[in-house]
């Protein structure tokens, strides 16, 4: 016989075998034990996840002459021949290449005949989304109530072009996608049964470049196989692939930690001399870039230990911000990768991007400005009462005994001034709008509410009115509310003042216009009441 591919000679023959999909073979296998099998199953994923090979292994359990609970046998003539694929009651369709109304009648002209060898006739029907729509007419009454001796088994890439009708009659199980750990393990259990001597970092660049194909992976193993003639090393399945190792990668984000656009842009001139796919380096980075991630927001994370250490360095020196934001950049530069003149000029835009938009460390200047700060001194608010400005010591309006030692917070605005000079909004606001500023000091600010807009607390909004305060005062106050009759005039009391004389103002102005009283005369009109609103601040 002629070579095998590894694809064909490591498909799973059983359930035991299957990889990955744990969900789809429970669900199965105890179907079979209990003896409660559906006329119709639909198996849905993406390319190399193993659809077509369940759907066999199904068909081989449902017609084993040996089954004992849910695996076939894999011995006897049955399970032989449907190995073989010369099975007669297991009719396999590639519907890509049957799409028309007059395959399916033909194909199902045959449905109410007994199998000839099996308990079952099986109709697996690969990639049945592309059938037309008139074949999913033709096959939906047959597929809704089949003879007994009649299951249909359907796979296909692409679930969202099936007739809802057609997804109602089956029960659909959805295979995921391998993770590259599950592959990896594949492919060394295969290597090891093949006597090829492979190390991890290319069992990892191969179950990566797989993308949760396990076909795929097998494929690209039997490509690095040939390619390294015998001894797989990872060296040569990055060139094999057209990627680039990790070290690479790591030195671009040194370059990107350390803002050295130079020493950045020759690393990139280097990786171009191996001819890599940027897009793939692209890929790779982000991908280094999320594991980072991961370990900062979880240092004890379980993951895979290859790269550990190194990954471990890299998370210690960079920091959160800057990981997240290179990762957002890489992200929207794939995007756009397809769009630059070229691929090399595109990735550098990325990462030059990266640079670009990266934070200052501005925390020496923060420490700085708060030292000098405390040497200046904070311009001291005002409280007014009614239209009088008058200057009140903190002490003398405090309930509270302070020290004379103890820098006094002098008031020169009033409360209505101050709460519009914080800029807070929505609750907060409303709170301070609806209160009466009791006494203040370098300590505690108190607030006295009126009892009908006791409401307006909650412990969210009085935090944020508390923040206000402190960013305003630039003092570590601390906020209490007293609930009571108000005593004053409140902002909100203010603000409702100047409304009214506003709109008293707008309607004299409108009622003394010379043009309203003509067209008031001229058509025998009057104002509503309530109408007129006035503009802006006039």
């Amino acid at each position: 016989m002629g070579y095998l591919v590894l694809a064909r000679k490591w498909r799973p023959h059983n359930f035991s075998q299957v990889i990955g999909q744990g969900h789809v073979v429970t669900a199965l296998t105890n179907a079979l034990t209990n003896d409660r099998i559906h006329h119709a199953y639909l198996f849905t994923g993406t390319r190399g996840v193993g659809k077509t090979t369940i759907a066999r292994i199904l068909a081989k359990a449902l017609n084993c002459e040996n089954r004992v609970d849910f695996d076939p046998c894999d011995r006897c003539s049955v399970c032989q021949d449907i190995d073989a694929g010369r099975f007669v009651d297991l009719i396999e369709v590639d519907a890509a290449s049957r799409t028309k109304v007059e395959d399916t009648r033909e194909l199902l002209d045959n449905v109410q005949y007994a199998p000839t060898k099996g308990r079952f006739k099986v109709y697996l029907i690969d990639e049945v989304h592309m059938l037309s729509g008139h074949s999913f007419n033709a096959l939906l009454k047959t597929l809704e109530e089949p003879p007994p001796h009649v299951k249909f088994l359907l796979a296909t890439t692409d679930p969202q072009k099936i007739p809802v009708t057609v997804l109602s009659r089956c029960l659909q199980f959805n295979l995921k996608s391998l993770q590259p750990n599950e592959i990896a393990q594949q492919i060394n259990v295969i290597l090891d049964d093949e006597k090829i001597e492979c190390d991890e970092r290319s069992l990892y660049s191969l179950a990566d470049a797989a993308q949760g194909s396990m076909r795929d992976g097998l494929s690209l193993l039997d490509q690095a196989i040939v390619y390294c003639g015998g001894s797989i090393t990872g060296d040569k399945v990055d060139v094999m692939l057209g990627a680039v190792a990790h070290r690479p990668v790591w030195e671009l984000l040194e370059y990107l930690h350390n803002s050295d656009a130079a020493g950045l842009l020759d690393s990139i001139n280097e990786l171009a001399d191996y001819c890599p796919n940027f897009a793939n380096l692209l890929q790779h980075l982000l991908s280094t870039l999320h594991k980072i991630a991961l370990i900062q927001a979880v240092p004890d994370i379980d993951r895979e230990q290859r790269d550990s250490q190194a990954l471990s360095e890299l998370a210690t020196r960079m920091s959160q911000e800057d990981v997240q934001l290179y990762y957002q950049i890489g992200l929207i530069g794939q995007r756009d990768l397809k769009w630059a003149p070229d691929p090399q000029s595109g990735f550098e835009m990325v990462l030059l991007r990266m640079l670009a938009f990266k934070p200052v460390d501005e925390s020496n200047n923060k420490m700085e400005k708060r030292h000098n700060s405390h040497d200046r001194s904070v311009p001291e608010p005002q409280v007014k009462q009614g239209a009088v400005s008058q200057e009140i010591p903190a002490k003398a309006i405090s309930n509270d005994s302070i020290e004379n030692s103890e820098p006094k917070i002098t008031i020169k605005s009033s409360w209505f001034e101050i709460v519009a000079a914080m800029g807070i909004t929505g609750m907060a606001r409303e709170l301070a709008n609806n209160s009466v500023l009791r006494s203040i000091d370098d300590k505690l600010c108190t607030l006295l509410l009126d009892a009908g807009h006791e409401q307006l607390r909650s412990k969210r909004v009085e935090d944020r009115l508390q923040s206000a305060l402190q960013a305003y005062y630039k003092k570590p106050l601390k906020l209490v509310i007293q609930v009571g009759d108000s005593v004053g005039e409140t902002p909100a009391m203010t603000l409702s003042k100047q409304h009214e004389k506003r709109q008293r103002k707008a309607e004299t102005a409108m009622t003394e216009d010379a043009n309203v009283r003509a067209l008031a005369e001229a058509f025998d009109a009057q104002i509503i009441p309530g109408s007129t609103e006035p503009l802006g601040n006039d």
